[in-house]
């Protein structure tokens, strides 16, 4: 059996193409932030209108994560047998209609199966992604399109707790989730006509991916694991309970949290996005993409910790600058440009998911340990340092675990053929 097989998307040569590819999938991930996020918003219309307890509510936000997480393995699989860029729209669809369709829930048996339908799809966000950009983009430019994508990951919580907020005080949250969900579907026509775009190149040859026992048995697998998971430790600390913590136990009004968290958010992005030009530069103008990348990653984490250790000690004007500083440097790290490089074009479908899969357990026993800890405490102190101590935890696994970020070179031939898109 051959070693590869015709597919009809090729790589973007043009720098041109490359950008639209880039703000495409930033667009992408900036939706699917603020439909992950908008129940938040909603939730205390929701509980009244419904009739819903805490317990309730509590595990509407543990359905996406139960439907997300394992889901990773299978997006991973379909992404290499569809392509990203098919794979990718699929996932958009069916998030969006979960997202438009919560409008129309009557119960709380609904809302569960339409999380659970929100995590699916959105689960082959960044699968889908990695294998684009690792197919696209050369590794020394991934830096910046990758931050690109996490500025579309800061700014969604923003946007969606500010628009969302609007809208429900407008309208009510029926319409809010109708409107964010159908306006949402929009994006597919951009995306549909630039992979036609692409399609219309001419074809190249495309490896089978690596069998799943081959990408298991990856030392720098693990590394990133370790990494991508006591990273999410720490942001989905500041995405979770940040709200809660300013309003009740430092005192902000909620227009004063929202301003400050909205102000954290677009400032993170902006820093994500200097980051990574940064490193793309050094790494152009010679320095080790090995050195910079993982540099860059040990650097955010350690910023990361600081920075949540800082709120938990001091005064109003220490706790904000620890905020912004907690939030800048955990988007800021090199995650997804080490995986795909790591990965390359042949296994960033597969190896994502599995990473992806294993990190985001962090986003169903983070929350659940945080709560724990403040009922015990009555304060947010002691989850502040439990999750400094994590988040510093991840260095060690792009610095240490991680021997060196190259490609890896796949021994197999491969299990299966990948279908042309």
């Amino acid at each position: 059996m051959s070693a590869t097989v015709e597919a009809s998307i090729t790589i973007p040569r043009s720098a041109a193409s490359r950008w639209t590819l880039t703000v495409l999938v930033a667009v992408a991930i900036f939706i699917n932030y603020i439909d992950r996020g908008n129940l938040a918003t909603a939730a205390p219309l929701i509980k009244t209108d419904l009739h819903l307890n805490n317990l309730q509510i509590g595990l509407l936000t543990s359905a996406f994560f139960a439907a997300y997480v394992p889901a990773q393995i299978a997006a991973g699989w379909v992404v290499d047998r569809l392509g990203g860029f098919l794979g990718l729209a699929l996932g958009f669809a069916l998030w969006s209609l979960a997202t438009a369709l919560t409008g129309l829930a009557g119960g709380f048996a609904t809302l569960i199966g339409l999380r659970v339908l929100l995590g699916l799809g959105e689960a082959v966000a960044f699968p889908g992604i990695s294998k684009l950009f690792a197919e696209s983009v050369p590794a020394a430019e991934q830096g910046l399109a990758n931050s690109i994508v996490q500025a579309g990951l800061s700014l969604g919580p923003a946007v969606g707790v500010l628009a969302g907020g609007a809208l429900i005080t407008a309208l009510g949250w029926r319409p809010m989730f109708v409107l964010f969900g159908a306006v949402a579907l929009l994006w597919l026509i951009p995306w549909s006509l630039y992979g036609r775009s692409v399609r219309r190149s001419a074809p190249r040859q495309q490896p089978f991916p690596p069998p799943y026992r081959e990408i298991l048995s990856q030392r720098a697998l693990w590394g990133a694991t370790l990494g991508h998971f006591c990273q999410l430790i720490g942001l989905y600390f500041v995405l979770s309970w940040m709200p809660l913590w300013l309003v009740a136990q430092r005192g902000f009004s909620l227009i004063e949290m929202s301003r400050l968290l909205g102000a954290v958010y677009v400032v993170a992005a902006a820093a994500s996005v200097f980051s990574g030009w940064l490193c793309d530069r050094l790494i152009g103008a010679g320095y080790s993409l090995n050195r910079v990348r993982k540099g860059m990653s040990v650097i955010a984490h350690v910023g990361g910790a600081v920075g949540l250790a800082g709120c938990a000690a001091g005064n109003d004007r220490i706790v904000v600058v620890s905020l912004f500083v907690s939030a800048t440097f955990l988007i800021t790290t090199a995650l997804w440009p080490i995986t795909q490089t790591l990965a390359g074009p042949r296994a960033a479908g597969r190896w994502v998911g599995i990473q992806n899969c294993l990190a985001n357990v962090a986003g169903i026993i983070g929350p659940v340990v945080t709560g724990w800890i403040v009922d015990k405490t009555g304060s947010f102190n002691s989850a502040f340092v439990l999750a400094s101590l994590i988040v510093i935890a991840g260095a060690f696994g792009w610095g240490l675990v991680i021997e060196r970020v190259e490609p890896v070179i796949w021994n197999s031939r491969g299990e299966e053929k990948a279908a042309p898109l």
